[in-house]
């Protein structure tokens, strides 16, 4: 994988990260706000607490929204990674193996820069017939 493609992976796994980590933020903000109210309005000791203790408790469970939110979307887009590129190692070792070559690294990253070569070719003629 060269640096350019490895630099689009890491800003693609930035942006699912710091996209579910705001949705996951507003959830559990939603979530920490509802059971303050609740809260107050249903239980005399918790009605009797400050307001900033109120707020620390609400931002508590915003954080953690946050950080599971982000954890748990960048661990789903890793694992998708890794089965996109098993599949596409075995591809290669089957069709290596199919022209008599051992499958090494260099091997394989030869055909992975052969086959993109020839996509690119396929997509060049398709959208200039």
């Amino acid at each position: 994988m060269d640096r350019a493609t490895r630099n689009e992976d890491v800003q693609r796994a930035y942006e699912i990260q710091a996209n579910a980590a705001v949705a996951g933020a507003a959830r559990f903000s939603a979530v920490g706000t509802g059971l303050a109210i609740l809260g107050h309005y249903t239980w005399p000791a918790f009605r009797r607490q400050t307001l900033p203790f109120k707020c620390f408790l609400v931002s508590i469970s915003t954080v953690f929204g946050l950080v599971i939110g982000a954890e748990n979307a960048l661990m789903a887009h890793e694992a998708e990674r890794r089965q996109t590129e098993t599949a596409l190692r075995k591809e290669a070792r089957i069709d290596l193996a199919r022209r008599g070559l051992v499958a090494t690294e260099t091997e394989i990253a030869k055909w992975r820069a052969a086959r993109i070569a020839e996509q690119q070719a396929q997509s060049g003629e398709g959208t200039t017939s």
